[in-house]
């Protein structure tokens, strides 16, 4: 009997911890409070920051900045590519803006302050689509319509992987 204990423990404790990596997060913009800004260099850049993190539906952009000098608009690709301020989806001046990424695919952010994108204050974020979550099986070759099938890029894959494999053995030992 307290084999079962200890296993169901277990297994209740796996479960949180997989829950957790699917809890919606805010996060703030380049990691830090007063990022959005001109960068000083390209590798300063807040799309190097973007990069190298996962953004999930549900998740939301934090920005902290200076409302007096500075302003985050949100704005279509031609847009951001022009660094084009006059007609953007969203504008945001309070100084602690909050963007819900309530969808899968890129959404892009530029400076309103005149010229500040231009000097690279700018940033894409690109949220992954559903099938990318912790738990979901990989996609086939079949869902891409003659493209090439796309191996995961993060470490998650291994540790989703590894889990799967304890609950499984956690499982079995329940019968």
């Amino acid at each position: 009997m307290a084999s079962f204990s200890t296993t169901l423990a277990s297994s209740m404790m796996l479960t949180l911890l997989l829950l957790s990596f699917c809890e919606a997060k805010d996060i703030v913009v380049g990691g830090k409070t007063d990022a959005w800004k001109v960068p000083s260099s390209e590798s300063d850049s807040l799309n190097h920051w973007a990069e190298s993190s996962r953004f999930r539906i549900g998740d939301s952009l934090v920005w902290k900045y200076d409302a007096q000098k500075d302003s985050v608009l949100q704005v279509n690709k031609e847009a951001y590519v022009n660094c084009n301020t006059t007609n953007p989806i969203a504008e945001h001046k309070d100084g602690n803006t909050k963007v819900e990424l309530d969808r899968s695919g890129p959404f892009y952010f530029i400076s309103g302050v005149k010229g500040n994108c231009e000097k690279g204050e700018k940033l894409v974020v690109v949220v992954l689509s559903t099938r990318h979550r912790l738990i979901s099986p990989a996609p086939s070759p079949m869902e891409f319509e003659g493209g090439p099938a796309v191996a995961p890029i993060s470490g998650a894959s291994s540790l989703k992987g590894g889990l799967l494999v304890v609950l499984a053995v956690l499982a079995w030992g329940l019968f």
